[in-house]
């Protein structure tokens, strides 16, 4: 099949693409490079998925027309869209990137997918949408109307103009909540690359809420395994269904969300522990309160998901963080 990738040069993207490549499928991926982190590193990714079968344009997706020229010239069967503003604290410093991205950006893709009869838009949501929730596992079926970060309410809209359009114009659309995806070529705003950076470099590292958290540490194979099976799922129509007794998580439109994690929550202690040890360097420590934006927990409820896939992550956190460390050493040199 054919496949667009949004976010391409991404931590996620360049992985599904990589796979996708694998399983002969012929992709096009977009990303406009932007200088929320390090460059090199995305350049960097988009090197190691050279193949005749990928063709990256640099398109900035917020931007309508070049993205409309694009679906014009491609014939596209599905749509993975993985590009957007992340990050919860710099949604805090600059929210007006996040409008860009994350709401227009979305709207636009959802307007190429309903003019060219796209077979199937899986895109990222996250499980920050999850906000103030204290009830754990985190089930598709919980209320996310109280996100604590403007990143978490832009990625509840992207599930609720989603559905709009599968509603409307009869668009299958998949939406998929992330929890704290790590590993080899991963984000440098994400704890596992700060804390490796900062160790190495004699710095001492900010534990938020002194240590007391949990996070549902997934490595990135496994996300890109989940990732690459749902978009073989393709949501239907059901006239059965009903708001008043069926889950938020579909619809009687081709719709439907489902949570991506591991299923089992590391305290934050545990994971800098464990990347200590990869290290064989212990981590100075400055404990710090709970900052703005965060959450105490995140635990995903993936039952959903493993019946619809056969879904079931296999890398646990310590074989996790030690290919991290090991990639991250001979990508720096260190």
């Amino acid at each position: 099949m054919k496949y667009l990738v949004t976010g391409a040069s991404g931590f996620i993207g360049s992985r599904v693409i990589e796979m996708l490549i694998h399983r002969k499928h012929s992709v096009v991926g977009i990303d406009n490079n932007n200088d929320y982190y390090d460059t090199c590193l995305k350049f960097a990714r988009l090197e190691r998925i050279k193949n005749d079968n990928f063709e990256f344009v640099k398109i900035d997706f917020s931007n309508k027309t070049p993205l409309d020229a694009l679906f014009e010239e491609h014939e596209f069967d599905r749509v993975i869209h993985l590009g957007a503003q992340a990050g919860v604290r710099y949604s805090i410093e600059n929210p007006m990137a996040y409008a860009d991205s994350n709401l227009i950006g979305h709207l636009n893709i959802l307007e190429a997918c309903r003019n060219h009869k796209i077979e199937h838009l899986v895109y990222a949501s996250s499980s920050s949408v999850y906000g103030l929730n204290d009830k754990t596992p985190f089930e598709t079926s919980d209320s996310v109307d109280h996100p604590v970060s403007l990143y978490a309410a832009t990625k509840k809209s992207n599930e609720l103009m989603s559905h709009s359009y599968s509603h409307l114009y009869g668009i299958p659309t998949t939406g998929l909540r992330f929890f704290t995806v790590y590993g080899p070529w991963g984000r440098p705003d994400m704890a596992p690359f700060i804390f490796t950076k900062k160790i190495l470099d004699g710095e001492a590292i900010d534990i938020n809420n002194s240590g007391n958290m949990w996070r549902d540490f997934t490595y990135i194979d496994d996300i890109v395994e989940g990732v690459v099976r749902i978009a073989d799922v393709i949501p239907m129509r059901n006239d059965e269904w009903k708001v008043e007794t069926g889950t938020p998580a579909s619809s009687s439109a081709p719709y439907a969300v489902y949570n991506i994690g591991h299923g089992s929550p590391i305290n934050l202690m545990e994971f800098i522990s464990e990347i200590e040890n990869a290290l064989g360097i212990e981590a100075k420590k400055n404990y710090r309160g709970m900052q703005a934006g965060d959450v105490y927990k995140t635990y995903a409820d993936t039952s959903d998901l493993f019946k619809a896939t056969g879904y079931t992550p296999k890398v646990g956190v310590k074989e996790g963080v030690a290919a991290f460390v090991k990639w991250y050493k001979e990508f720096y040199d260190k």
